[in-house]
């Protein structure tokens, strides 16, 4: 006998999911903790397992729980396109999008996309730190965004993984020196705390050269030879140079998850250009080989 999903209960587990707590779901959703807790108790009465781990602080999704959650934003998603294939609306409105500075280049071809298949709906773009940009998701301040997470912690629906390198001057001493002079994009930056802990832990000195919203800025100071600094591997630049650990020295750099991140309450704007974010940026297997083979 076929059985049927509530989808209710489906959204409230994926929000309870992405934010670790029924406190801060309940907030996002304007429900009660006890609803919230109720509705994750009914969802895993249906589905016959425990979808937390229940800890002081923090939920933590269990091993049924981690495999459910990504076949729940796939339901989600899918019943979400289905929704406005056949009402036939076409979208309209304001769609504020955020993105970490270094991405908004990467970012470029699923807007310009977005923006010729659905005219009616107004664009605005929010640049900051990915830090900052998880808390404007959380508050609602944006519909839908771009959030920087070490692989390991990310939260959201993964994109992309990508190698996190060293990035100098081609043909530049500049990594040699010390303290090591360091161009950082911004001191909210989510690289950041990762490369001071992974130099702190190989006992190399540093100093901050320069900070700046500006991504340009910071390759500026690169290639002037005043400063190294670390991005994505398939964001440095031709005429720069990537460094490897083996080669240098350096410590070696965890790899970062590029997330889809929406608020409690998802427009249908926002659900149609993730679906543009998702085929522009997702990774596929020879592009993930050859980015590690660039920085092996």
């Amino acid at each position: 006998m076929s059985r049927n999903l509530d989808l209710d209960l489906i959204r409230t587990f994926v929000v309870v999911a992405d934010s670790g707590s029924m406190t801060v779901a309940a907030n996002l959703l304007h429900m009660t903790q006890g609803a919230v807790s109720q509705q994750v108790k009914r969802l895993e009465d249906v589905l016959d397992c425990l979808l937390f781990v229940r800890k002081t602080r923090k939920l933590e999704l269990s091993r049924q729980g981690e495999a459910f959650l990504v076949k729940a934003r796939k339901l989600l998603r899918l019943n979400d396109e289905i929704w406005a294939d056949m009402t036939g609306q076409p979208l309209r409105g304001a769609l504020r999008v955020g993105v970490p500075y270094d991405l908004v280049t990467r970012l470029a071809p699923a807007m310009k996309a977005f923006a010729e298949s659905h005219p009616h709906v107004d664009i605005s773009l929010v640049c900051a730190a990915s830090p900052e940009l998880s808390e404007a998701v959380d508050s609602g301040r944006v519909d839908v965004s771009l959030v920087e997470y070490v692989a390991s912690e990310a939260e959201g629906e993964v994109v992309r993984i990508e190698p996190l390198v060293w990035v100098n001057g081609r043909g530049s001493d500049t990594w040699q020196k010390r303290p090591l002079p360091l161009s950082m994009v911004d001191e909210h930056c989510a690289f950041r705390p990762v490369v001071l802990g992974a130099l702190a832990d190989k006992g190399i000195a540093w100093r901050t050269v320069f900070e700046s919203g500006n991504i340009e800025a910071t390759a500026a100071t690169v290639r002037a030879g005043l400063a190294i600094t670390t991005w994505f591997a398939s964001t440095v630049p031709a005429d720069l140079e990537m460094l490897t650990p083996q080669a240098t020295g350096l410590p070696a750099l965890p790899p970062f998850a590029i997330c889809l991140r929406f608020p409690a309450t998802v427009q249908p704007a926002a659900q149609e250009f993730a679906r543009y974010v998702r085929e522009s940026m997702s990774n596929d297997a020879a592009t993930r080989r050859a980015q590690l083979a660039n920085i092996a």
